[in-house]
């Protein structure tokens, strides 16, 4: 049975689901584990968007928190109709979601973010944490963001996740342009929002934790500011939590065991807009968040796994090296036995580090 059908199957399973409560107690009839042995090219334990042979929309479906990757805990968050939710159902009951807030143009077209808010507003202006999904910069949505930005707005931040143009509609610079932007409009509409526009964090996995990074280093940087909007206003961020994001595409691409990201066509290639990655040296240069590197950057948290199979750990120790280098504050924590996210990113102390490290450097009392 090909993998079309198997996952077919999935959705027909689902969409009975919704006629009868029995029915919703019913199991999926593929596991992961089959899903795996058909699309699990490499052997990872994994299966990336690359490898998937069905729909990219159904792709995107399961997977749900946007990094690109299908693990374990995606398929069956999105095939169990027991665990099927509407975004913002799981939002607490504390808090509220301003869900489409358009915050600018790209290549012509509307861009827009969540914003998580609590309900009983602050007395003060508030720091406000910014989720920007992964997904190779080829996938991906901001919708899982939301649960990214919870812990912090409980402890007295406004979240907001975003979306910017993937490469399937723009290559670079588009994708900083966009973040960019929605780093202005916060800023624009402070008041709005009872933020504080000198507080703004920004946080990212894998191919966010790419332009996460590249916002706080390349802060001030016109040729990447784009024209989506709010001009008059500041794209620096005063703080960076970047989780296994890419860094030195030379590096990334001559790395052993990482050699076919240089392909024409991997998503790299994508993102410096075609071609085999190694030849662009100017590209690699522009998308690089250590070129723009300066002693008035953020502080950086740092976070990647030893076994990650899809972004190397050097690309973590590379951007590290370099903020040491310019002086500026940076924490590098490296979880052994780690892939490309997973369970081990959602471990309590895991959890912990990226909120005290936040509130910590923005001041915020226990």
């Amino acid at each position: 049975m090909s993998i079309n059908h198997l996952l077919f199957g999935c959705i027909l399973v689902a969409s009975s689901c919704v006629a009868s409560a029995q029915e919703t107690r019913l199991r999926p009839r593929v596991t992961f584990s089959q899903v795996l042995r058909r699309e699990d090219a490499n052997k990872d334990g994994k299966v990336t968007k690359e490898e998937f042979k069905a729909s990219p929309k159904l792709f995107e479906r399961f997977d749900r928190d946007g990094d690109g990757v299908l693990t374990k805990t995606d398929f069956a968050e999105a095939v169990a109709p027991q665990n099927r939710r509407r975004i913002g159902q799981n939002v607490p009951e504390d808090m509220t979601v301003l869900r489409d807030v358009v915050f600018g143009k790209g290549g012509g077209r509307e861009l827009t973010m969540h914003i998580v808010m609590p309900k009983e507003k602050a007395t003060a202006p508030a720091p406000v944490y910014v989720w920007i999904h992964g997904g190779g910069w080829l996938g991906g949505k901001k919708d899982g963001g939301i649960g990214q930005t919870v812990p912090l707005v409980r402890r007295g931040f406004v979240g907001a996740t975003i979306e910017y143009r993937l490469t399937g509609e723009a290559a670079f610079p588009a994708q900083i342009e966009d973040c960019k932007c929605a780093i202005r409009y916060l800023r624009a509409h402070a008041e709005t929002y009872n933020i504080d526009a000198d507080r703004i964090a920004v946080g990212g996995s894998s191919a966010g934790g790419h332009l996460a990074a590249l916002l706080g280093t390349s802060g001030g940087v016109k040729e990447l500011e784009g024209s989506g909007g709010w001009p008059d206003q500041s794209s620096t961020v005063q703080a960076v939590v970047d989780l296994y994001g890419p860094t030195d595409f030379k590096a990334f691409v001559t790395t052993e065991g990482f050699e076919s990201h240089n392909r024409a066509g991997s998503p790299e290639s994508k993102l410096l807009g075609g071609g085999e990655v190694i030849t662009n040296v100017d590209g690699i240069k522009r998308v690089n968040p250590i070129t723009y590197v300066d002693e008035s950057d953020p502080p950086f948290l740092i976070i990647h796994g030893t076994k990650d199979r899809t972004v190397p750990v050097n690309q973590s120790e590379a951007i590290h090296k370099a903020l040491q280098a310019a002086k500026v504050s940076s924490k590098l924590h490296v979880i052994e036995g780690a892939g490309h996210g997973g369970p081990q990113f959602s471990d309590p102390e895991i959890r912990a580090m990226q909120v005290d490290f936040l509130t910590k450097t923005f001041g915020i009392d226990e």
